[in-house]
């Protein structure tokens, strides 16, 4: 069973007018960041590798944010850390865009949304990306759905923010880097601020 753990920044807490959605997910990170989900990195440095990778490519200053955030799915569920090998699809793309509606904009919910999405149809498009896959990530793309069809890729093409989902999911593949350094999650306090909705 998914949940959220009480961890869902947009829930109702009462005393919404006090609540900071900002330091709540920072929360998140903080008490669940330790976790791995198959590779040699947790997801706390997993997020900021792959915001650092952004960063250094001079991505706008959303897909940054996406980068950050794409994963937040996989912190949120209780499905625990090798649910790939179990054979579990926890869908964290779909979990982690629907936790954060009504905080951002369309522009970094749907690659969030789409970074899987994303993988499938670079596999589709590219034969050579797929072999360059991590173990976990070509584990997962199994129980994802594999490489698109070729229906599938046309209509992922359509979309207005797969460009950006495609750009998420390549600093995601990048984002992998034992003992990288980085920028710290509070760093991105301010950038995350600039595209709250609330």
């Amino acid at each position: 069973m998914i949940s959220s753990g009480g961890c869902n920044p947009a829930a109702d807490t009462g005393d919404e007018m006090h609540v900071d959605p900002i330091e709540t997910i920072f929360a998140v990170f903080r008490e669940r960041g330790s976790r791995h989900y198959g590779e040699n990195v947790s997801e706390l440095e997993h997020a900021l590798q792959t915001a650092e990778f952004a960063r250094q490519f001079n991505e706008p200053d959303a897909i940054l944010v996406a980068c950050l955030l794409h994963d937040y799915g996989h912190l949120m569920h209780d499905l625990g850390e090798d649910i790939a090998l179990q054979g579990v699809d926890a869908q964290h793309e779909e979990l982690g865009a629907k936790l954060l509606k009504g905080l951002f904009p369309e522009e970094i919910l749907e690659p969030i949304r789409l970074h899987v999405a994303a993988k499938r149809y670079l596999c589709w498009k590219d034969p050579a990306y797929t072999q360059g896959l991590s173990p976990s990530s070509a584990l997962s793309l199994k129980l994802q759905g594999g490489p698109m069809t070729d229906s599938e890729a046309t209509a992922f093409a359509s979309l207005p923010h797969y460009n950006a989902a495609v750009q998420v999911r390549r600093y995601d593949d990048m984002g992998k880097v034992p003992g990288m350094k980085t920028a710290s999650l509070e760093s991105y306090r301010e950038l995350i601020a600039k595209f709250m909705l609330q």
